[in-house]
């Protein structure tokens, strides 16, 4: 448990001695003023839990006094004691939540005892929620911090799979424009690209080609694929005939592998006369 710090001010030096002798069996830290200028100035050195005030006192009233201490440490419990002709003086303290509780001189012990105690055990559950509170905030500000982290890198990479994705589509496009026949061929054996030239090429339905096995290919084309690997990093102007009647073709074949999430053969189609 925290320490408790209890402050008690009254003019009577008697007073104070029956109190701290009376309270101190209970474990408070206690620390006492004579008048209510010396506890202010004590406010500012501990951190008082409770404090019990006298209201009549030379130079400044109780009530005052709890007033300015709610100022300094608004979240002190306030008790003051005195007599019950004070009681209308007090009121309007009372009113404006500076005194917690007011009890009467003479007091009962074990009702003072009591009071004090649920006044630390206020104070403390005050405190627990101030500080529940504030962790809350932090969290709050860090989970802020977070999701707005995360809407920037979604955000982000929201933009970047636009930007690829159009890249994407631009490749495919320059790739069915080219004026050469293009074939993407997987070690795996299936055929990946085929754009439009190497269909018209090699006689075949747009489309028909991809996904396809290599063996569907001209046996030309399968036997560069199954020596590719053997073969010198890049062959090129290799002619080969498809059929004994077709238009010789000049075809390039280059590995993929180790470069790219890819490996394979990517075949170019040129007939012989075209470009290079």
């Amino acid at each position: 448990m925290a320490e408790r710090t209890l402050l008690l001010v009254d003019d009577e030096e008697n007073i104070l001695r029956a109190l701290v002798r009376l309270l101190r069996r209970d474990g408070y830290t206690i620390i006492t003023a004579g008048s209510g200028a010396e506890g202010l100035a004590l406010l500012d050195e501990h951190p008082v839990g409770v404090i019990i005030s006298d209201q009549r006192m030379p130079g400044m009233k109780g009530s005052a006094f709890l007033e300015q201490a709610k100022d300094k440490r608004p979240d002190t419990i306030r008790i003051m004691l005195s007599g019950y002709t004070e009681l209308e003086s007090v009121t309007d303290a009372i009113n404006r939540g500076a005194i917690y509780k007011f009890l009467t001189k003479p007091w009962e012990d074990d009702l003072l005892r009591e009071n004090v105690r649920q006044a630390f055990e206020q104070y403390e559950l005050r405190a627990e929620r101030d500080h529940l509170a504030r962790e809350l905030g932090e969290v709050n500000t860090q989970l802020a911090q977070a999701n707005a982290g995360l809407a920037r890198t979604i955000a982000t990479q929201g933009h970047e799979l636009a930007l690829h994705h159009r890249m994407l589509e631009l490749s495919r496009e320059v790739l069915e424009h080219l004026p050469v026949g293009v074939l993407g061929v997987g070690d795996d054996g299936l055929i990946a690209v085929a754009n439009g030239r190497a269909h018209l090429l090699l006689g075949q339905a747009m489309g028909t080609l991809l996904g396809k096995d290599r063996n569907s290919l001209p046996e030309p084309l399968q036997a560069l694929c199954r020596h590719a690997p053997d073969a010198p990093p890049a062959i090129a102007d290799m002619k080969i005939r498809l059929t004994a009647d077709s238009v010789p073709l000049r075809v390039h074949c280059e590995r993929l592998e180790g470069a790219t999430v890819a490996a394979g053969n990517v075949l170019v189609l040129v007939p012989d006369g075209g470009p290079a």
